[in-house]
């Protein structure tokens, strides 16, 4: 009998801000594989015996292929087992969620998507920060600063990031935001448009860092911890205004 994979959200890391849904298909699942970023205290909401199977990914370190993920996938559930793919953030959000999705429904394999706390989401409240802002923040774009190799993505819309009325995250783009940020300096704007670098969001490690595009990308050149983070740039981001 054939099993049934189930792709759920972990969110940034705190076992909190998990959907009452995502609890209740960990609590079921025969077999959990989960990013390096899901595991910990989340896991422990698994059921005793269920099979356990780290999967992540993480820049410059050994990673496991993404054809190997999909793979694990679907011999788990052709075993007739409840799978779990258990995915930090919110999976539909960089976190390769359609090769996996491709793979399962290629196999015959029935499954869904449990959504949840997207990082950003999680960082702007952490900082106390909304993403909009009536006139002068009508509009949010998330993008990823690394590509496959982990150097800047070519094609990027250089011209929409530069724009000073929205408002702009940066999902794994640490290493990469000082030659991001000098681009968009150089397409006009503005060198101190507050910018905020939010590492660890939601767990013990959590750091927030209030700065300016020109400012961070300096720091980021110089040092850079390997805590997971993300960067928010615009008006919003050095707070909300009194």
């Amino acid at each position: 009998m054939t099993g049934f994979v189930t792709f759920v959200s972990a969110g940034p890391g705190d076992p909190d801000l998990l959907t009452v849904k995502a609890v209740k298909a960990l609590a079921a699942a025969d077999a959990i594989l989960f990013d390096d970023l899901s595991s910990g205290p989340i896991l422990a909401l698994a059921r005793p015996g269920a099979d356990l199977v780290g999967v992540g990914k993480r820049a410059g370190r050994p990673s496991p292929k993404q054809d190997h993920v999909s793979r694990l996938l679907v011999d788990y559930a052709l075993t007739g087992a409840q799978v779990v793919r258990l995915k930090s953030g919110d999976s539909g959000i960089f976190g390769r969620l359609e090769e996996e999705l491709t793979a399962v429904r290629a196999a015959g394999i029935g499954c869904t998507i449990i959504p949840g706390v997207t990082s950003a989401s999680a960082a702007a409240a952490a900082a106390g920060i909304p993403l909009t802002r009536r006139i002068h923040a009508q509009r949010v774009q998330f993008i990823t600063a690394a590509d496959t190799t982990g150097d800047l993505p070519p094609g990027l819309n250089l011209e929409a990031l530069a724009d000073p009325q929205a408002t702009t995250v940066i999902y794994m783009g640490k290493r990469t935001f000082p030659t991001l940020a000098a681009a968009l300096i150089d397409r006009g704007l503005a060198p101190d448009t507050p910018a905020l670098l939010a590492e660890a969001v939601s767990t013990p490690d959590q750091r927030l860092h209030r700065s300016t595009i020109s400012a961070l990308a300096q720091v980021l050149a110089e040092d850079r911890s390997s805590l997971p983070g993300l960067i928010i740039f615009g008006a919003l981001a050095d707070g909300v205004a009194d």
